[in-house]
């Protein structure tokens, strides 16, 4: 009997690692398979975006031919330029998993391949007429956390899903002690009830795509003909365009690439108060002071906030001061967060090189131009109020007297005069963006942009601008 047991024993001893040794096997395999689906599952999404993103965007119609041929009228371009809703159409008809987030209709939608679709409330979001207004666009899970603490409110934000910069989607904040925060806006994050926002957290993965949703085209009428024909301007390329609804009144090879020079300026600003705690400051170094160009007040002030910097970027155009900025991030990480801040707002066709614009090799299109203008106006408008010389919410006192600074925006002055900027370099010859708001014969507002790419000079920016402008005027409102 003792030689028996010795013997089961022994089996044992040989056995049990045996069979531990094919289930550890296994398993691996298994987390393999599965690590190899999720890759190729990503590799098929990023795929698809890219595709859906051309697609959304690539609508361009050439009308000049119909133009020369009318000999009563003119016939605005028969096409609406696209919003996020053809993302959204696109994901759902190629079965890829994603969130949505619908600021308009105040939901959350997890959507994943043979699953029922869920559906939460969103109790709070950013306040868009401020700084704090919630990113929108093409995003992805990056990180999520059953409690994260969020040092600017002092809170923990439960079940936190970080999808970009400073954006989480999460729960019901609440201080250290436990009372929960209550307040009319977010921070800018998503903010769900905690059952909600748990099962948000459980029901997702990393890198899943997260679409938030803003505002969908209101596709306003306008007359499909008018009397006057679109006047002669020296803009090589240019799109006039009403940015709530996206119809196109003109455009001349508006999908065409051009250099984009100090408009890059605006996407310097966002990418940076879209990442950066706008109270922070920065020390300026001589060895930051590289940009062509120069600014007393640079120089006069040698540590500036975040939103003083944007006064002399966005009013003076200050190339230093683009290259400032651009260190709260690290330069080359601001630069690869402006190409990556383009996919997720539709600008399909646009590479930045630089902070400041003065390399040729940031380049864009008119079309993508105003993708970037429709996203600051309805979600960090106080950068187009800068443009303008306006106020804003500076988190402190400006070291120098802001009306003091010379506005290159040429139309700062304006009162229907939205936002914008101009930029030059020799490659580029004029740009401008500019948008204004017209009211139609019913008073109903409307907001306009007019994007001109390519004028011989200064002047004839400005008389491209205004003839845009009148014609508009004279034939739509």
């Amino acid at each position: 009997m003792l030689g028996n047991s010795k013997k089961i024993s022994l089996m044992l001893l040989i056995c049990i690692p045996v069979v531990a040794g094919v289930f550890f096997l296994v398993f691996n395999l298994y987390s393999s398979f599965q690590e190899q689906g999720k890759i190729a599952e990503t590799e098929r999404t990023i795929t698809v975006i890219d595709e859906l993103i051309a697609q959304v965007t690539i609508k361009t119609v050439d009308f000049t031919e119909d133009v020369v041929e009318l000999a009563r009228g003119y016939t605005a371009p028969q096409y609406q330029l696209g919003d996020f809703t053809g993302l959204k159409q696109g994901f759902l008809d190629n079965d890829i998993n994603f969130v949505e987030v619908n600021l308009q209709e105040m939901k959350v939608r997890v959507n994943k391949q043979n699953e029922k679709q869920k559906e939460f409330e969103i109790i709070k979001r950013g306040d868009d007429e401020g700084w704090g207004g919630t990113a929108t666009g093409l995003y992805s899970v990056k990180s999520g956390f059953e409690a994260s603490y969020s040092a600017s409110s002092g809170t923990y934000m439960p079940w936190a899903l970080k999808f970009y910069g400073k954006y989480y989607l999460h729960g019901e904040p609440y201080y250290p002690g436990g009372i929960k925060l209550i307040s009319d806006f977010s921070g800018g994050c998503i903010r769900m009830y905690d059952e909600d926002a748990k099962e948000v957290y459980e029901s997702t993965d990393i890198d899943m795509p997260v679409l938030v949703i803003d505002k969908t085209n209101d596709y306003y009428e306008y007359p499909k003909q008018v009397q006057g024909l679109f006047p002669n301007i020296t803009s090589t390329k240019y799109l006039v365009a009403d940015l709530d609804s996206g119809f196109v009144f003109a455009e001349k090879e508006s999908n065409q690439q051009h250099p984009v020079a100090s408009i890059t300026k605006l996407m310097t600003s966002l990418v940076v108060a879209e990442n950066i705690d706008l109270t922070k400051s920065i020390v300026v170094r001589d060895w930051m002071l590289k940009g062509y160009g120069s600014s007393d007040y640079l120089e006069e002030n040698p540590r500036l906030r975040v939103v003083e910097l944007f006064y002399l970027l966005l009013i003076e155009s200050s190339n230093n001061a683009a290259e400032v900025i651009s260190y709260f991030l690290g330069r080359d990480n601001t630069i690869d967060l402006m190409n990556k801040k383009t996919k997720s707002i539709l600008m399909s066709k646009t590479v930045f090189t630089d902070p400041s614009g003065y390399d040729p090799g940031n380049i864009s299109t008119a079309q993508d131009l105003f993708y970037l203008a429709r996203y600051i106006k309805n979600n960090r408008f106080p950068i187009f109020e800068i443009t303008r010389s306006g106020k804003v919410s500076s988190f402190g006192g400006v070291k120098f007297d802001i009306d003091g600074l010379w506005n290159k925006n040429v139309f700062s002055e304006d009162e229907t005069f939205v936002g914008g900027k101009t930029g030059f370099i020799k490659e580029s010859k004029y740009n401008g963006l500019f948008v204004f708001q017209f009211k139609t014969k019913d008073n109903e507002e409307r907001n306009v942009a007019i994007i001109l790419l390519g004028s011989k000079h200064q002047a004839n920016l400005k008389s491209d601008a205004q003839k845009a402008y009148i014609w508009l005027q004279i034939n739509y409102f």
